[in-house]
């Protein structure tokens, strides 16, 4: 089982950027394919990005396409999203989750049900 916190959310000015870290407890960290999910008041919890385990493979979402990037660091138990030209649409409650080798038969790693754990989220205001 992994733990997962996440830190860096705050407010930040259109066009600025934040770099948000995930946490993961356990020595198994690198087992874990990871992704980055958003949800919005009002709206429904969605994919933003996926990095595999060893880094190697990442995934976007088309909203966020080059001014997002993941990346994991194993050694240190932490993956991060790099948010830069942020907008006012980007204003959401992040969330951190990890799939572990023996997670569900769901195949895409833009559905939530593809993750089992999940972190409890930090806000991200961006003020127009």
């Amino acid at each position: 089982q992994v733990q997962l916190v996440e830190s860096g959310g705050g407010l930040v000015q259109a066009g600025g950027s934040l770099r948000l870290s995930c946490a993961a407890s356990g020595r198994t960290f690198s087992s874990y394919a990871m992704g980055w999910f958003r949800q919005a008041p009002g709206k429904e919890r969605e994919f933003v990005a996926y990095i595999s385990r060893s880094g190697g493979g990442t995934l976007y979402a088309d909203s966020v396409k080059g001014r997002f990037t993941i990346s994991r660091d194993n050694a240190k138990n932490t993956v991060y999203l790099q948010m830069n030209s942020l907008k006012s649409e980007d204003t959401a409650v992040y969330y951190c989750a990890a799939r572990s080798r023996d997670g569900s038969s769901v195949y895409s790693p833009l559905l939530i049900t593809f993750y089992n754990y999940w972190g409890q989220g930090t806000q991200v205001t961006v003020s127009s």
